[in-house]
């Protein structure tokens, strides 16, 4: 479980069911709290220098989510769909959001689930055909639901709309609060996996792969619809190699199930750092898809 060394709140949050339970979950723990005015625009967040990005990783930061634009996606959603977190506690030395962190790579959570949900069933019920919709864009709502349970009040809320699909990917496994549930094949949860040293020298505090593997076929054993992330394919030395036998690997341990209806995405990165220690100098910050 995640346990933060500062929460940073807005004071707004306590008009939220969901906000009063996170203040009340954490002021039993004994963790330090402070008011602040606006989640998107913290100074001492920003003002600090890459040296304690570690450090500032280990704050937790809960608002109310202001934004609620969807934005046409046409990949493996119609949208992207501001949802109920931003950033995360994991360190993958290629993410966006890590790139930029002083602005929002830190996990950010919205306790306004209410409305973002009721925008989401809205917009479905009005299409002529059944959307789908990605809510983990800028996230991973696996990791998130440890701490606030959201994906089940998610599952449980969206699914009895029975119109429309929500999606998103993860990096993580623990998914075994969301395995009893009534999801109706409403729900794709799309898996991202890579070569065991790259999760562990790259993507950094995220589940090594064979967690990753078990909870693909703990999902579609209990009939989620699966998605398989082989991304980002980073071109380090011997790549091809490495992933070649990534997917042998993945042939000998997904399940008969899974192997016979996922999806594969693939999504190819040109990467380089020169340190594998965060610092001012050589943290990366430049990527390219191509």
């Amino acid at each position: 479980m995640f346990v933060p060394n500062l929460i940073l709140y807005e004071e707004n949050i306590k008009n939220y069911e969901l906000g009063k339970t996170l203040l009340d979950k954490y002021g039993k723990m004994n963790i330090e709290m402070r008011t602040i005015e606006n989640h998107n625009n913290i100074l001492e967040m920003r003002e600090n220098p890459n040296k304690n990005f570690p450090k500032l990783k280990r704050n937790l930061i809960i608002g109310v989510r202001k934004t609620h634009k969807f934005v046409p996606n046409h990949k493996t959603s119609d949208f992207l769909v501001p949802y109920t977190s931003s950033g995360c506690t994991a360190m993958c030395l290629y993410c966006y959001l890590v790139c930029n962190y002083n602005k929002c790579s830190y996990l950010r959570l919205f306790v306004n689930r209410e409305e973002m949900l009721d925008k989401i069933i809205k917009t479905s019920n009005k299409s002529e055909k059944e959307l789908t919709f990605e809510i983990g864009s800028n996230s991973d709502l696996i990791l998130e639901n440890t701490i606030t349970g959201n994906l089940e009040w998610t599952i449980e809320n969206y699914v009895p709309n029975n119109y429309g699909y929500l999606t998103f990917p993860t990096k993580f496994d623990m998914v075994d609060s969301i395995l009893s549930l009534n999801h109706n094949g409403r729900i794709i949860i799309r898996m991202s996996v890579n070569p065991d040293e790259i999760i562990k020298k790259i993507e950094i505090g995220t589940s090594f792969l064979d967690k990753r593997i078990e909870a693909i076929n703990k999902l579609k054993e209990a009939g989620y619809k699966i998605g398989i992330l082989i991304a980002p394919i980073i071109l380090v030395e011997n790549w091809k190699t490495k992933y070649e036998e990534l997917i042998k690997y993945l042939d000998a341990k997904l399940s008969k199930k899974v192997k016979q209806d996922a999806f594969f995405e693939l999504i190819f990165m040109t990467y380089s750092y020169v340190h594998r220690k965060i610092n001012e100098e050589a943290f990366p910050r430049c990527y390219q898809f191509i």
